[in-house]
């Protein structure tokens, strides 16, 4: 079987967006490309099973539809993506495909509701009048039908690798939309090596339950899998011992995450739609859900994230103080705090710089966490790793096994790290390598200073600076000058006013010859 390249299928799925670029907003149009790719892998997933079906069966119809009603995914009659190809020039095509989604979302109501038949492939407002509407909806069947589109798991060698690569294939999509739609991308993305990092420092074991709260297209959640799987000596985010479980605020949002988790063989996942901060989906009657891991890249300083409420929150989230009006990145803290298990729960935070040392009623509720022991570290990032923002970031660690009680009750001080001068530039965007992690990765687990990188900081100390955690203030990045030697510059001086004074005399030797002088 020939190596199938992640690259060459990654590029024919960008290709296929050629139908709508520089006609449409790729916030508007990714949510058409994503469908369709998620679309075809099912149509492809069904009609492998139907083939391996037959031949198992030798035709036996009765057999062939027992084993099929037993896939993973059901596909009726009519509704596949292989069904309505031969009609793609029909003037209602735009109609069809959206009878056929709706279908296959009844069909698996239990795992798709919601998921497919939010996206209107018959909208004159966002695909335009019939004419343009048909000729898009008949390029992206063209394009999707290519032979690099074709996602037959027996195409790949079994259906783990085929999720591995539409899986990569999908992420991809979602950081080149991302890129493409600036600052409209920070609700749904967030870049890969971020992602990997956040994961890796908040350490996720086998049989953890793991929550975003904030989890956008969820590829928070599928790096956690993925690690949890790498613990385990497994392949496939698919194997881990992991319970995932994620909140989106926005409905097409949330339908995107949730395509992403099946695209990834996640199939157990859970992602609720609504907003965490007003009405949290994970709860035990008055009470949250407890995780031992809590990860997220919630929205920067969302202005209109509450506050009006909050004062009587059931869930008592806000027993620190209730962050400002026109800030929620505290909302999101305290919310990440407390759906951690007592004594034993681990947060992991992306947030801007300023919840180190704004005061206020920011200060109060930071000052509370570094008194409750519960702040494990900080470590700030470079300017520019998201496409939303060109502001550096931290990343924010709580460990509540901090608490009395917990693993590590006699921890006393907290850990900076200052990895802000060190990424690989671009012209959108700068990213960090491999190398980059696993210097922030293997520093953190050791925990000793670093001259001019990271410093292990007493509580005492930060209680005396004020609470503050701004990260210049414990990790000295000051280089010193290089003595100049004086005597060695003044001889360059001359020697220089020397080559000066003889180019001067042959200058003038020439102009002489020219008559000029």
């Amino acid at each position: 079987m020939t190596a199938i390249k992640q690259s060459d299928v990654n590029k024919a799925a960008w290709d296929a967006c050629d139908t709508f670029r520089g006609t449409i907003d790729p916030a508007a149009y990714k949510d058409y490309i994503l469908v369709f790719l998620f679309w075809k892998f099912l149509s492809d997933l069904w009609a492998d099973e139907l083939k391996a079906a037959e031949a198992q069966y030798d035709g036996d119809s009765e057999r062939v539809a027992r084993r099929l009603s037993r896939f993973r995914f059901q596909i009726p009659e009519g509704a596949s993506f292989h069904d309505l190809y031969p009609n793609r020039n029909a003037d209602n095509i735009g109609e069809q495909v959206n009878v056929a989604l709706e279908a296959i979302e009844q069909a698996n109501i239990a795992k798709l509701e919601g998921v497919l038949s939010e996206t209107d492939f018959n909208s004159r407002n966002n695909l335009g009048e019939t004419a343009d509407r048909n000729r898009r909806i008949k390029d992206l069947f063209d394009n999707f039908a290519r032979p690099a589109l074709d996602f037959s798991p027996s195409r790949f060698g079994g259906e783990d690798n085929a999720e591995d690569v539409i899986g990569e294939t999908y992420i991809y999509l979602i950081s080149r939309f991302a890129s493409d739609a600036g600052k409209k991308a920070g609700e749904f993305f967030t870049p890969r090596k971020v992602s990997e990092l956040l994961v890796r420092l908040a350490d996720p074991q086998p049989g953890n339950k793991i929550l975003d709260p904030a989890c956008g297209s969820s590829t928070l959640l599928v790096r956690a899998a993925e690690y949890v799987a790498g613990v385990e000596g497994k392949d496939h985010a698919s194997q881990a011992d992991a319970q995932v479980f994620g909140q989106e605020a926005t409905n097409q949002t949330q339908a995107l995450a949730r395509m992403n988790m099946f695209l990834h063989g996640l199939d157990n996942a859970r992602i609720e739609w609504g907003d965490t901060l007003t009405n949290p989906k994970f709860v035990n009657g008055d009470a949250l859900m407890r995780f031992d891991r809590v990860i997220a890249n919630p929205p920067f300083s969302l202005k209109k994230w509450g506050h009006e409420v909050a004062g009587n929150d059931r869930f008592n989230r806000y027993h620190r103080g209730v962050p400002p009006k026109s800030r929620g990145d505290y909302a999101f803290i305290s919310h990440m705090v407390e759906s951690a298990k007592p004594r034993e729960g681990r947060v992991a935070v992306i947030a801007p710089h300023g919840v180190l040392f704004r005061g206020g009623a920011e200060g109060k509720i930071r000052q509370a966490l570094i008194e409750e022991n519960l702040l494990d570290g900080v470590v700030g990032l470079p300017a520019q790793l998201f496409p939303s923002t060109g502001i550096p970031v931290c990343m924010v660690i709580f460990d509540r096994a901090r608490e009395k009680g917990g693993a590590r009750e006699d921890a006393d001080d907290v850990f900076f790290i200052d990895a802000s001068r060190e990424f690989v530039p671009g012209k959108k965007q700068n990213e960090l390598s491999k190398d980059h992690l696993n210097k922030i990765v293997d520093t953190w687990r050791a925990r000793e200073d670093v001259d001019r990188y990271a410093s292990v900081v007493t509580r005492e100390q930060i209680a005396e600076n004020g609470y503050n955690l701004n990260i210049p203030r414990y990790v000295d990045t000051f280089e010193p000058e290089e003595e100049i030697n004086i005597a060695a510059v003044q001889a360059e001086i001359e020697e220089l006013e020397k080559e000066l004074a003889e180019t001067r005399q042959k200058m003038n030797g020439y102009l002489k010859e020219l008559g000029v002088l």
